[in-house]
């Protein structure tokens, strides 16, 4: 039997759910032709500091899924190798591309340039 404290700290731990919820629902927002850093998506889903959580969402995602996930690239402009391999690497840049996103010979992508700049949160 959980004691009256254990229980009410349960209460105020996000479920990871609606911590994915709230990651899926920041990434939808990512407008064509731009892309979002895994940093920067945790903030706006209000988990600063927990970019590998934002990792974790967008590795679980089902490949039908129609968020635009291939729009999260990380901190240094590049896209993150996934654990399906290499090959979704390589689709994640093209369909970047076809958003008119331009990769450098580096595999970089100017963040400068194509990083979303929300308005509001």
């Amino acid at each position: 039997m959980a004691t009256k404290k254990a229980r009410k700290r349960t209460r105020s731990v996000a479920s990871p759910n609606s911590t994915r919820q709230k990651i899926y629902a920041a990434v939808r927002r990512v407008p064509r032709g731009k892309v979002a850093t895994y940093g920067q998506i945790a903030e706006i889903a209000g988990l600063e500091g927990h970019a590998r959580q934002v990792g974790y969402a967008m590795a679980a995602l089902q490949s039908s899924s129609v968020l635009p996930w291939h729009r999260i690239i990380n901190a240094e402009g590049r896209v993150s190798i996934r654990s399906a391999g290499a090959g979704s690497t390589i689709v994640q840049q093209q369909l970047l591309e076809r958003e008119g996103i331009v990769f450098n010979g580096g595999g970089r992508v100017s963040l400068t340039r194509y990083r979303w700049k929300p308005r509001g949160r």
